[in-house]
C-alpha cells in the first residue's frame, strides 16, 4: 500500500544530499497514474476487432518485461544547445514556414518544418523557441516513421535519455515512453465511477535529480476527436502573483517523490525497472537559457515544503496547485492529429491529458524524455 502519513522512506544518498531519508505527507496515487495502463488486448491491437483496425505502428506497441532492472541514476553536466541558438531562428522558422500562436503566452502551431531534417543550428534554435513558446505543435511530420533508434538520436541532441521506472516501452527500446490505450478500451468507464475529473496537471517525472527540459510527443494513433493534452504556463502562473508572495517563495524547496507511482504499479502486478526516489527542488526555479522564473510544483508529485508543517505545506501547495489549474488564461490546447509532434519544455509548463472519448478509438502516443539540469533558483528581483 502507499505510504502513510507517518512513514519515512529510506533513500541511498548522493554525495550532495544532507538527508538520506525524506518523509512522504499523505501523497496518494493521483488520476495520472490510476489511469496507466499495463496491459492491452492483443488481438485487438495486432489485427483489429470490432470494427476497429489494427494499430498503425505495431513495433511501438508497449512491453513491460519484468527483467529489466535498472540501477540508480547517476548525476550527468548538462548542457543547453538553446544557448547557442539564433533568436531570430533563420534555421528553423525559414521562408515559407508558418506559425500560428495559441495564446498570447503559450503555444505555436507550426507548418512546413521537418524536424527530422534540422541542422544542428535548427536544433539549437528549437530548444530557445520552445523554452519560449513553452510548448510547440509541429504538424506533417515523419516522426512516427523514422526507425526508433533514430528518433532517440534526434532527441538525444537535448539530452541525457530518461528511461521511465514503470512505463511500458517498445521492445528493445526502454528510452521510449508509451501512452497507450487500446482499441476497445473501456478502463474511463470505471474511473469515472469514482471520479469527476481526468484532469492531473504534472510536469514529467520531477521526483528525479535532474528532471527533463525539452520533451518530446509523437503520435502514433489519436482518436478522431479527443485526448487532447492541455498546458499551463508556469512562467506566466509566476509572474501572475504579487511581488510580495513572490518573494516569500522564494528560498523555499519542496520534495517530488517517485514513490507512490511505484507503488501504483506495483499494486497492479506491474514491473518497477529502478527504485524509487525523492529528491528537493526549489518552487521558483530559473530556466538556464531565458533565465525566466517558473512555479515548480505539481499535484502528481510534489509531496511537502520542507522547512512547513504538514498543514501549511498542504495550505501554500493547494493554493499554487488551484492558482496554475485555473489559469485558463495561460494555458493552451494540443489537439493531437496523424503526424503530429509536440514539444514543450517541462521546466516552464505543466500538462495533463484528457480522457474525454468514449468511443474506443485507440490512443497511442510516444515521449521521448531528456534529462536536463538539475532545478537551481536565482535571487528575487522585484
Amino acid at each position: 500500500m502507499a505510504p502513510s502519513a507517518t512513514e519515512t522512506t529510506t533513500l541511498p544518498s548522493r554525495p550532495d544530499d544532507s538527508k538520506a531519508s525524506l518523509k512522504v505527507f499523505g501523497g496518494g496515487v493521483g488520476a495520472y497514474k490510476e489511469m496507466a495502463t499495463v496491459s492491452f488486448e492483443k488481438d485487438a491491437e495486432l489485427k483489429g476487432k470490432d470494427g476497429f483496425e489494427a494499430a498503425k505502428y505495431p513495433h511501438y506497441l508497449p512491453t513491460w518485461n519484468p527483467d529489466l532492472k535498472y540501477p540508480p541514476l547517476v548525476p550527468f553536466e548538462h548542457y543547453d544547445h538553446g544557448k547557442d541558438a539564433d533568436p531570430s531562428f533563420p534555421n528553423l522558422l525559414k521562408d515559407g514556414v508558418k506559425t500560428s500562436e495559441l495564446t498570447p503566452t503559450i503555444g505555436t502551431e507550426v507548418h512546413g518544418v521537418q524536424l527530422s531534417s534540422l541542422s544542428p543550428a535548427g536544433k539549437d534554435e528549437l530548444a530557445l523557441f520552445v523554452a519560449q513558446r513553452r510548448m510547440v505543435v509541429f504538424r506533417d511530420q515523419d516522426f512516427a516513421d523514422l526507425p526508433i533508434k533514430d528518433a532517440l538520436a534526434f532527441g538525444s541532441y537535448f539530452g541525457r535519455h530518461h528511461i521511465h521506472q514503470t512505463s511500458g516501452s517498445p521492445e528493445g527500446y526502454p528510452e521510449v515512453h508509451l501512452v497507450h490505450r487500446g482499441a476497445g478500451d473501456k478502463s474511463h468507464e470505471t474511473f469515472f465511477q469514482t471520479r469527476t475529473s481526468s484532469v492531473a496537471w504534472h510536469s514529467d517525472i520531477t521526483f528525479e535529480a535532474q528532471p527533463p527540459g525539452t520533451t518530446f510527443l509523437y503520435a502514433l494513433d489519436v482518436p478522431e476527436t479527443g485526448g487532447d493534452t492541455l498546458f499551463a504556463d508556469s512562467v506566466a502562473a509566476y509572474n501572475r502573483l504579487s511581488p510580495a508572495f513572490q518573494e516569500r517563495l522564494h528560498g523555499l524547496k519542496a520534495v517530488h517523490s517517485g514513490v507512490e507511482q511505484i507503488e501504483a504499479s506495483r499494486l497492479k502486478g506491474s514491473i518497477v525497472k529502478r527504485e524509487p526516489v525523492m529528491h528537493e527542488h526549489p518552487i521558483v526555479r530559473t530556466h538556464p537559457v531565458t533565465g525566466e522564473k517558473a512555479l515548480y510544483v505539481n499535484p502528481q508529485f510534489t509531496r511537502y515544503i520542507v522547512g512547513y508543517k504538514q498543514e501549511e505545506s498542504d495550505y501554500l501547495l493547494k493554493f499554487l496547485y488551484d492558482h496554475i489549474a485555473l489559469g485558463a488564461d495561460f494555458q493552451a490546447r494540443a489537439r493531437w492529429a496523424p503526424k503530429t509532434v509536440v514539444i514543450w519544455d517541462n521546466r516552464v509548463a505543466v500538462h495533463t491529458a484528457l480522457v474525454d472519448w468514449n468511443n474506443g478509438q485507440r490512443r497511442h502516443i510516444a515521449r521521448i524524455t531528456p534529462q536536463a539540469e538539475r532545478p537551481f533558483e536565482t535571487p528575487f528581483k522585484a
